[in-house]
């Protein structure tokens, strides 16, 4: 079987150059001279920080207001652009980008905290295959070493200008659209897949959230209640946090408010317990689950409250429940949300006989591995899906490298 890869068959004899942006791009930046009253009352529409990092297209359903006036020098995007994030909290994440995809009937800016790629008219890049370019593994690399910083990574635009593109057949556009158009067909139907798997779990997750509260909901007089204090057993005094520096790396999963922070070599608990967030923003925004099963040989900081349960049913169905509920009421601090040992206890817990626990539990838990194991169900298959969609988009776009130089294909990393 021939070692030729899939783009290798389908450039060769075809020449691909490697150019720096500088040379084949304008670069512009985002709106600037705006203040908070701006964004409170706009009269054009502008794309925001969040839109370029969360989506690998611009979402025109997500473009927020700016006031612009008719004499301002401002820069409107169009079709064709690429569109980056001009720093991240996190080296690797600095100068993500967007492309823009369709042609805006109106006049849209940039964010100031992002900046614009507007290709020369002579270079023919069409924005769906850019779209795929810039997030593929190599391109990213070289982005985020144009970054750099502390707390906050910046992305260099002298650095930026250097990095090198590629562009099949230069000689020939009407080759190297068709080249791009094969890529851009390929890439597409492995993102329709993953979107319509990704849909159909949103659509499972309501359904699981209807069942669950309708489950979790009881009328008056139904059952009794009580609190969480005298269905569990609180061992908070077991726990012991370590500093990141003094932690001894191991395969015992270190637990935080959130779930596993660290790996370490020892571990205080051994058997099945609850974790419930402690502290922290979560605990409001609620992006993950605050209450969370843990099995085996483990070791959790102060930031998580333990919960040890008679049976698997109790703790189990306390999870669900918890997760269910607002705990708003339970919750002190603004800026530095908090759940302590008093409030978590003093939370009240409808008790209904063990056999419906258990019947509740065996039904939110068929639901549960649908829709949130990433070891089986639809969040795993999304994610052997993304994965397969990366192999290929990186392979895709695996140009050989130029004479001149320019990122490695994988046959030239494997050989």
């Amino acid at each position: 079987m021939s070692k030729l890869t899939y783009m290798e068959k389908l450039l060769e004899g075809v020449e691909v150059e490697w150019k720096p942006i500088a040379d084949i791009a304008d670069i512009y930046g985002g709106l600037t001279g705006k203040s908070k009253a701006d964004f409170e009352s706009g009269n054009a529409k502008y794309i925001s920080y969040k839109n370029i990092f969360n989506n690998i297209d611009v979402d025109p359903g997500q473009l927020e207001l700016v006031k612009v006036s008719e004499n301002e020098r401002q820069h409107k995007v169009r079709y064709g652009d690429i569109l980056f994030t001009g720093s991240s909290e996190i080296a690797v994440e600095a100068g993500m980008s967007s492309a823009v995809t369709i042609d805006f009937k109106e006049p849209v800016y940039l964010n100031s905290f992002s900046f614009g790629v507007r290709f020369n008219d002579d270079v023919k890049l069409m924005p769906e295959f850019s779209k795929y370019l810039f997030r593929s593994r190599f391109m990213r690399a070289d982005i985020a070493k144009s970054a750099s910083g502390v707390t906050r990574f910046n992305v260099s635009k002298a650095r930026f200008k250097k990095i090198l593109v590629p562009i099949p057949c230069p000689d020939n556009p009407e080759k190297s659209l068709a080249i791009q158009a094969e890529i851009v067909r390929i890439l597409d139907a492995f993102t329709a897949m993953t979107a319509e798997l990704t849909a159909e779990l949103n659509m499972r997750k309501k359904q699981y959230n209807y069942y669950r509260d309708q489950l979790l909901s009881f009328e008056e007089g139904e059952v009794e209640w009580k609190t969480l204090g005298d269905l569990a057993e609180n061992l908070d005094s077991k726990r012991k946090p370590i500093t990141s520096g003094l932690r001894e790396a191991g395969e015992i999963p270190y637990y935080g408010a959130s779930g596993i922070v660290d790996y370490v070599k020892d571990y205080i608990f051994d058997g099945d317990y609850l974790l419930v967030s402690e502290d922290g923003a979560n605990l409001l925004a609620r992006n993950t689950p605050i209450a969370f099963s843990i099995s085996g040989k483990t070791w959790v900081n102060n930031h998580a409250h333990v919960l040890k349960f008679e049976t698997y049913a109790e703790r189990k169905y306390v999870e669900y429940y918890l997760n269910s509920i607002d705990l708003t009421p339970y919750i002190s601090g603004a800026a530095q949300p908090k759940l302590n040992k008093k409030n978590l206890e003093s939370i009240n817990i409808p008790n209904p006989a063990p056999k419906e626990k258990e019947r509740i539990v065996a039904i939110l838990d068929k639901f549960d591995s649908l829709t949130c194991s990433i070891k089986e169900g639809l969040p795993r298959e999304i994610e052997l899906r993304q994965k397969q969609y990366e192999y290929y988009r990186d392979l895709l776009l695996s140009f050989p490298a130029s004479p001149a130089g320019g990122p490695k294909s994988h046959s030239d990393e494997a050989a």
